[in-house]
């Protein structure tokens, strides 16, 4: 499949609410693999389809050696809470100390529409939640308190990519490489 450019922070289709799956076809299918396709070779740990331009409430995710997909997911998160460096694909080369549930127990559907259960813990569990943000609009700076968010914000306005959004009038998409990501990406 095609690999698809990855939107970047300041285009507006981050910032806005992901619509549910109604249709489990072949566009779906093809959506589920573009995204697989992109997140691998970008690389990163999750994918939503926001991310390369699409409203619908659909990610995918690799951890462990695990690729995996949901759509139209819903979270139970722990009480327990985790702190980790988090980073996005669509916020290259940022990473910054976020404090997500622990674990999360995920319910939604499978490319095919059948039901998936899904538990995971630590970097499953931030990847779930980090992508489940993406389909509502989140973005895991948002999380940051508010000393780190403004330190992400100045490092965003500082970076080259965000200055290409600037001059151009529009958001810029990208692939990212895997040196942009600095490491862990989700």
């Amino acid at each position: 499949m095609p690999l698809q450019p990855i939107r970047l922070f300041g285009d507006p289709v981050l910032r806005q609410k992901a619509q549910p799956v109604t249709d489990f076809d072949k566009e779906l299918r093809r959506l589920v693999e573009d995204l697989t396709d992109t997140m691998l070779e970008a690389p990163g740990a999750g994918l939503a389809a926001p991310q390369i331009g699409v409203g619908l409430r659909v990610f995918t995710w690799y951890v462990d050696g695990e690729v995996g997909h949901l759509v139209n997911p819903d979270l139970t998160l722990s009480d327990e809470t985790q702190d980790g460096d988090e980073g996005c694909l669509s916020i290259p080369g940022l990473k910054y100390d976020c404090r997500r549930a622990l674990s999360v127990v995920a319910r939604g559907f499978n490319m095919y529409g059948d039901p998936v259960l899904i538990e995971g813990s630590e970097l499953l569990a931030r990847a779930i939640q980090h992508e489940t943000d993406h389909l509502d609009g989140v973005l895991f700076i948002d999380r940051l308190d508010e000393a780190a968010r403004k330190a992400a914000m100045r490092e965003i306005r500082e970076s080259d990519w965000f200055g290409l959004a600037l001059n151009s009038g529009t958001a810029p998409t990208v692939k990212v490489s895997p040196h942009a990501t600095r490491g862990f990406a989700i």
